[in-house]
């Protein structure tokens, strides 16, 4: 068997990933209190395509794509990966879907063992599974290193002797090791350099055109996610408050919460300049959110209705839904879970 030059083309178009009213809880020490970060969050993600997740520090991004990992265990909610149920699964099923899924860390030098070298970082999980004999999984590494930019010859080295660019690149390398289906990145550019920021972001841009990736992309930054998704979700304390296309997104926000986020993405002109949505106050605590609309504390078009009226996510146009009862159109719009577009 050779395995050093596998791929994968896939078909498009179906659906990959459903998520259906999860939830995560974290308990509080020393209370009966919990901390809820995720609070009932709904999304389907097509094969091949980019899902950006956004929101402020906090709003329960990174445990969302946790959860689908089952890197931690959801506290309540249905998990489905091609229509089999990922909550439900023993150890046993669940170690043959960590193939099929895969995640690349926010901190390149963090998630990388610095007592290995990079060869046996990227063919471990290639050793666990009993994939090839050594020499096949050797030459799997180096072809995986070619890949995502690197030396071949780099696999006989240690973390600590490449930049953040080289390690994040090698953290790729790993996640594609077992040719998964979907990739979480777990806002994979935060910790780099401008620079280089956009050399990683086309990197996987390229990498999901060959291979036939589907990604759960979850950042801070506005303007990366623009860059790679075809579709946005924005979260807001637990809770996902509008999701669209990218292109829909960027060009007709509807959500106060996403008009601010966008006002404040850097405009590279000096000579332009935007009107930026300040809020006010912090960030309200998961352990205590606010009754009715989350968001309704530091919202500026928050009336006494936002205070009772938990609002359900509604599609407002085809592909468009917001979580917001002073969006137009927002009381005839159907409820629905999140619809997924088809790429392009």
């Amino acid at each position: 068997m050779n395995i050093a030059q596998t791929s994968v083309m896939r078909p498009e178009n179906h659906e990959l990933v459903r998520v259906a009213g999860l939830v995560k809880h974290f308990p509080a020490e020393n209370t009966d209190d919990v901390y809820r970060a995720v609070d009932g969050v709904s999304f389907k993600i097509m094969s091949g395509e980019t899902l950006g997740l956004v929101g402020e520090s906090g709003s329960g991004k990174s445990t969302v794509g946790r959860c689908l990992l089952r890197l931690i265990e959801p506290t309540l909610g249905k998990i489905q990966f091609e229509g089999r149920e990922v909550t439900g699964m023993g150890k046993g099923e669940l170690r043959q879907l960590r193939r099929e899924m895969q995640i690349i860390f926010q901190d390149p030098n963090a998630s990388l063992n610095p007592r290995m070298k990079v060869g046996d970082i990227v063919a471990e999980p290639l050793v666990i599974h009993k994939i090839g004999n050594r020499a096949q999984q050797r030459e799997r590494v180096a072809w995986l290193l070619r890949k995502v930019g690197l030396a071949a010859d780099f696999m006989k080295r240690y973390s600590h002797e490449f930049s953040g660019g080289q390690l994040q690149r090698i953290g790729v390398a790993r996640a594609l090791a077992l040719n998964p289906k979907l990739i979480v990145a777990d806002e994979p550019v935060s910790a780099l350099d401008v620079s280089v920021q956009a050399q990683v972001v086309n990197l996987l841009q390229d990498l999901q055109s060959e291979f036939g990736l589907t990604y759960l992309f979850i950042s801070h930054g506005l303007a990366v996610v623009e860059h790679i998704s075809t579709r946005v979700a924005v979260m807001y304390l637990g809770r996902i408050v509008e999701i669209a296309s990218a292109a829909e997104l960027y060009l007709n926000p509807l959500h106060p919460y996403t008009l601010a986020l966008l006002s404040a993405i850097p405009v590279p002109d000096p000579k332009v300049r935007r009107d930026r949505v300040i809020l006010k106050g912090d960030v309200p605590t998961s352990r205590n959110p606010p009754s009715g609309c989350r968001f309704r504390t530091r919202c500026p078009i928050a009336i006494d209705e936002c205070a009772r009226i938990d609002p359900e996510l509604r599609e407002t146009s085809p592909g468009h839904t917001v979580a917001c009862i002073r969006v137009e159109g927002y009381e005839s719009a159907r409820p629905v879970e999140s619809h997924a577009s088809s790429r392009g």
